[in-house]
């Protein structure tokens, strides 16, 4: 199998240099004025795609992201790095805020479904929920095999082996195609886009699709009660000898 249509996920997250602060009413926490980017998960899969299409595995990289008109910069920044064509899923910021990865999995499942893709390539986790979950309930959702914490993606006769992190190491793994890959870290390292390319990427098409045009509903399944910032470490104390330690632990009852 050769010319593999590849879509990849891109959603727009604060910038992970950005500390996060909770609003007033703990409803959420900030995001208006606040600088966001892709998240970098989601960036290792669109770099992983374009490679797969620089060794002439793939033929078609499609990116896709959910959420208000912000995030097509998301996806233009997916085409400056290589992408073909982008599809936006408009979900104002409201119902946004309350989208759960449930809701995501059902599009990208529909999208994947629809373009007819080989593989669908995720970030393992956002860095705003880490949550973790989106990978795993499109596969289901697709009855597709998945390879979740890739490391490494070899292509073998219409197949993938994919080499993946677990607890204390790897595995390999084989999954036929179409498959969902959820990408680690480990996988690469995503290349900066260059401003001719980015000056390309505003001529690449860009579709945009609602969740009601693809047949999903995106009622909230949970509700946020609350959100509240972790307490506050306390400041470590110095002490000089084994036997002060062994004292303070003492006086503190941790022994």
């Amino acid at each position: 199998m050769s010319g593999l249509r590849v879509l990849v996920g891109c959603k727009r997250v604060i910038d992970y240099a950005v500390k996060v602060r909770v609003k007033p009413d703990k409803t959420g926490v900030v995001t208006e004025g606040v600088k966001h980017s892709m998240n970098p998960f989601d960036e290792i899969g669109i770099e992983e795609a374009v490679r797969l299409k620089e060794k002439n595995i793939a033929s078609e990289i499609v990116a896709v992201s959910c959420g208000p008109p912000q995030c097509q910069e998301t996806l233009r920044t997916a085409l400056a790095m290589g992408a073909d064509r982008a599809i936006h899923v408009e979900i104002a910021a409201p119902a946004y805020e309350k989208l759960q990865p449930f809701h995501v999995s059902k599009i990208l499942a529909k999208l994947a479904a629809d373009e007819k893709a080989d593989i669908l390539i995720v970030g393992k986790q956002a860095i705003d929920d880490d949550c973790n979950q989106t990978g795993q309930m499109t596969a289901a959702f697709l009855d597709w095999p998945q390879a979740t914490f890739a490391s490494k993606l070899e292509k073998s006769d219409g197949e993938l082996i994919v080499t993946r992190e677990v607890d204390g190491g790897t595995e390999r793994i084989k999954v036929k195609l179409p498959a969902v890959v959820s990408t680690d870290l480990r996988l690469n390292e995503p290349r900066y886009a260059t401003l001719p390319n980015i000056m390309k990427a505003k001529k690449k098409p860009m579709v945009k699709k609602t969740p009601e045009e693809l047949g999903v509903d995106i009622t909230p399944r949970q509700e946020v009660l609350s959100v509240v910032e972790p307490p506050t470490r306390k400041a470590g104390q110095k002490v000089e000898t084994v036997e002060d330690l062994v004292k303070k632990l003492k006086d503190i009852g941790a022994i």
